[in-house]
C-alpha cells in the first residue's frame, strides 16, 4: 500500500553559492536513505531561498518483510550421542529461538544447523522522522552554523518542518523544532503560520500565497519576461550562473528594467558588469553590441506596484558607479607605472612582484627568442616585451583594481592604452593569467602568449624553488591550473616545447631544485588532459619523450591506431615482442649479425624491418602504421624460428633483431604498457 508524502523543511534564506554547490547530491542522498530503510520510491525536489522540499506521489506506507539467515555448526558437532552440545546450544541463543526451533540445511558437504528468521517491517510513520534527520545531516553545505543551544549545525537555522503522510502529520524533532502541519508562504503575502489540511491543500496554499515551488517554474517566469523585455530590440545577457543564483534567491520572481545616468558608459564596460552581476545579480542590457546604460533586476516581491524597488536599485547601483568612476579617474590620473611594485611582496622568500616581473621578463626575452621564427618583426616583438612584462602587474598598484580585484589585468589594458601603450602590450597585460580553467579562452596572439607562459612558468619553479609543491587534493596557490595553462598554450600555439631543457635553462634564476620532480608534475596533468585509456599515455610517457608538442602528436597517433577496431588482434603480436626482450638492456645497442641467420624468415623480417626503419615519415601515424605492419612477417617469424634456440650466438642475434623492432617502437611509445 502506498499514500503521498510530503516532506518540507522551512529555513532562513538560503544563501545561494552553497547551496547551488551542493544541489546536484541533496536528491541522490535522499534516494541513498530510502535504499537503507527499503523504502525506494519515485519523488521530487523542490526549493525555494526558505525550503526544501520532496514530494512522493506513491510511498510505501510500510516497510517490506525480509528474511534473515544464520548458519550453523555441522550435525556431528552440534549433537553428540542425540543431545545438543554447546555449539547448537549456542547457535539457538544467537537466533533467540530453543534447539528445537532449528531446521538443518545443506550447506556443502555438510549438513548444518539453520534458522531463517522473518524481520517485519515497521510502518513508514515510525520512521520517516530518522531518515529525515540522517538526510538533513549528510548535506554538506561547507560552512554550517549552530543557533540557539542546539549542538546541530546546518547552512541556515532551520525555522519549520512539516511530515504528511497523506492527511496524516507525522510529529517529529529536528534541529530543534517541531513538525507540525503548518507552513510559511510569501512574506509579502503573510508572515503568519499557515495551517494546511495535507498534501494537496500545501501545493494550493503555496500557489495562492505568492511562492512558486517548482525552480523550473521560476526559471521560466524569468525567462519569459526577459523575452517580452527584448521586444524592444535589447539584448539580455543570460548568465546562467547568475539565473541559477537568482532562481535561488526567489519564491515569486519578477524581471524589472532600471536605469543609470549616461555618464557612467564611460567606465570599462567590464566595470559596469562587475558592479551589476558579482555585487548587485542584476543582468546587463546590450544593443546593437554596446553595453546601455540599462540593466534588468529579478525582484523577489510579491506586489503590483515595484517603482520603489526599481528606484532602490537604481541608487544602490548608481553609488557603487559614482564610486568605480572616482577610481576609474584618479587612476587615470596617475598613470599605469610599475613604480611601487617593489613594497608589495610576492611570497616569503621570493621577493616582491617587481622581483617576479624581472624573472618573468628574463623567461619571456628567452621564449621570444626560441620562438623568434614565428613573428613576423622579431625585433618589434622584442622591444614591446620588455614593457609588456614590467607593466603586466602595475594595475595591482590602482584604486580601481583595489576595489574590483576580479578586474586585475583587465583593467592593466584599459589604463595602457589611455596611456598610448602599443595595442600588443595592452592586449598581452589583459591576456596574461589566461587560461583560467579548462574550458578557458586562451591568450589571442603569441605576443601575449609568451607573457602568459612567462607568469606561469615563473610561479611554478619559483613555488617547487621553495618546496611549494602541491600534495593530494591541496593546491593552494594553482599550480596544477598553472601547469594545464602552459601545456594548452603550447599546443595551441604549436610551439616547440622540451620540459628538461627549458627547466635547465632557466633553473639559474631560482634556489636549487629537482627539475625532475618539475617534469613529472607536468606528465601527471597530461593523465586529465587527454580523454584517452590511460595505458596509451603512459606508453608514451616511457619512451623519454619530454617534448609536450612531440607528446601531443605521439599521444593522438598511438590512440588512433590503439582505438581502430582490428587493434586487439594485431596487438598480441607485439605483447609476444615485448615479452621476448624483457630481459634484453633495450639501452644498450643490439647488434644484428646477417650472418647469423639460419631462415628465408628471419631475412624477410629484417629486410623488412630495415626498409620501414630506413623511410621517411610525414607523421607519427605513419610510422606506427608501418610498424604495425610487420605482424605478418614477425608471426611467420615466431612460427617457424625458433627464439630461444640452445646456441647462444644464435638466441642473442635473434632477440636483438625483435629488440630492435621493439626500440623502433620505443621511439614513440613503450609498447608493453598498452593495455586494453
Amino acid at each position: 500500500m502506498t499514500q503521498p508524502l510530503l516532506i518540507e523543511i522551512g529555513v532562513e534564506e538560503l544563501p545561494a553559492i552553497p547551496f547551488l554547490k551542493e544541489l546536484p547530491n541533496i536528491e541522490p542522498k535522499w534516494q541513498k536513505v530510502l535504499e537503507k530503510y527499503g523504502l525506494e520510491s519515485e519523488f521530487e525536489f523542490y526549493y525555494t531561498p526558505r525550503r526544501l522540499v520532496l514530494w512522493h506521489h506513491d510511498f510505501p506506507t510500510k516497510q517490506p518483510t525480509t528474511y534473515e539467515e544464520f548458519f550453523g555448526a555441522p550435525l556431528h558437532i552440534a549433537f553428540k550421542d542425540g543431545e545438543p552440545t554447546s555449539a547448537a546450544l549456542g547457535f539457538a541463543k544467537k537466533c533467540g529461538v530453543s534447539v528445537e526451533e532449528l531446521s538443518t540445511i545443506k550447506r556443502g558437504k555438510s549438513e548444518v544447523l539453520y534458522y531463517k528468521k522473518e524481520i517485519k517491517g515497521k510502518e513508514s510513520k515510525e520512521i520517516v522522522p530518522q531518515m529525515v534527520d540522517e538526510w538533513l545531516k549528510s548535506l554538506d553545505f561547507g560552512k554550517s552554523m549552530r543557533w540557539g543551544s542546539l549542538k546541530e549545525e546546518f547552512i541556515r537555522p532551520i525555522r519549520w518542518g512539516i511530515i504528511a503522510l497523506d492527511q496524516h502529520f507525522i510529529e517529529a524533532k529536528l534541529y530543534g523544532i517541531t513538525t507540525s502541519n503548518s507552513t510559511y508562504v510569501h512574506r509579502s503575502v503573510s508572515t503568519d503560520p499557515v495551517c494546511i489540511d495535507g498534501p494537496k491543500d500545501y501545493f494550493e496554499r503555496l500557489k495562492n500565497g505568492g511562492v512558486i515551488l517548482y525552480p523550473d517554474a521560476r526559471y521560466e517566469k524569468i525567462d519569459t519576461e526577459f523575452a517580452q523585455m527584448e521586444k524592444e530590440g535589447i539584448v539580455i545577457e543570460r548568465d546562467e550562473e547568475l539565473l541559477a543564483e537568482v532562481v535561488a534567491i526567489t519564491e515569486f520572481p519578477t524581471a524589472l528594467k532600471g536605469g543609470f545616468e549616461e555618464r557612467f558608459l564611460e567606465l570599462p564596460p567590464e566595470v559596469i558588469i562587475t558592479s551589476m552581476k558579482e555585487h548587485q545579480r542584476y543582468f546587463p542590457l546590450f544593443k546593437d553590441g554596446r553595453l546601455q546604460n540599462a540593466f534588468v533586476v529579478v525582484s523577489n516581491a510579491f506586489t503590483e506596484d515595484f517603482s520603489v524597488i526599481v528606484k532602490g536599485n537604481e541608487r544602490v547601483l548608481r553609488a557603487r558607479l559614482s564610486d568605480a568612476l572616482f577610481f576609474w579617474q584618479n587612476d587615470l590620473k596617475r598613470g599605469l607605472d610599475f613604480e611601487g611594485l617593489e613594497e608589495v611582496v610576492f611570497m616569503d622568500s621570493l621577493g616582491s612582484l617587481f622581483d617576479k616581473e624581472v624573472r618573468e621578463l628574463k623567461i619571456a626575452q628567452y621564449l621570444l627568442e626560441k620562438y623568434q621564427k614565428l613573428f613576423s618583426e622579431p625585433g618589434v616583438a622584442k622591444a614591446l616585451m620588455e614593457r609588456a612584462v614590467m607593466l603586466s602587474y602595475a594595475d595591482l598598484l590602482t584604486e580601481m583594481v583595489y576595489e574590483f580585484t576580479e578586474l586585475q589585468g583587465i583593467m592593466g589594458y584599459y589604463y595602457a592604452l589611455k596611456q598610448g601603450e602599443d595595442e600588443q602590450v595592452a592586449l598581452a597585460i589583459k591576456e596574461q593569467y589566461l587560461p583560467k580553467g579548462e574550458e578557458s579562452e586562451l591568450p589571442s596572439t603569441l605576443f601575449s602568449a609568451i607573457v602568459a607562459l612567462a607568469k606561469k612558468l615563473d610561479t611554478l619553479m619559483a613555488l617547487f624553488s621553495i618546496g611549494k609543491i602541491p600534495t593530494g587534493s591541496r593546491d593552494p596557490f594553482g599550480l596544477r591550473r598553472a601547469a594545464n595553462g602552459v601545456i594548452r598554450i603550447v599546443l595551441e600555439y604549436g610551439l616547440d616545447f622540451d620540459l628538461g631543457q627549458i627547466f635547465e635553462d632557466l633553473k639559474d634564476e631560482y634556489k636549487p631544485f629537482d627539475i625532475k620532480k618539475l617534469e613529472e608534475f607536468f606528465i601527471e596533468r597530461l593523465y586529465q588532459f587527454y580523454d584517452l585509456n590511460p595505458s596509451i599515455i603512459k606508453a608514451v610517457v616511457e619512451s623519454g619523450e619530454r617534448n609536450l608538442l612531440e607528446l601531443d602528436k605521439k599521444i593522438k597517433a598511438l590512440a588512433q591506431i590503439v582505438q581502430s577496431s582490428d587493434f586487439k588482434e594485431v596487438f598480441t603480436t607485439f605483447k609476444r615482442v615485448a615479452n621476448i626482450v624483457k630481459d634484453v638492456d633495450t639501452s644498450q645497442s643490439t647488434p644484428v649479425d646477417e650472418g647469423l641467420f639460419q631462415s628465408e624468415y628471419e631475412k624477410n623480417l629484417w629486410e623488412r624491418f630495415k626498409k620501414v626503419r630506413q623511410k621517411e615519415y610525414t607523421s607519427y601515424e605513419e610510422r606506427l602504421d608501418a610498424l604495425f605492419g610487420l605482424k605478418h612477417d614477425i608471426d611467420l617469424f615466431f612460427d617457424h624460428v625458433l627464439v630461444n634456440a640452445e646456441d647462444e650466438k644464435l638466441r642473442v642475434n635473434r632477440k636483438n633483431l625483435i629488440a630492435s623492432i621493439y626500440k623502433e617502437f620505443k621511439k614513440i611509445a613503450d609498447i608493453k604498457e598498452i593495455t586494453s
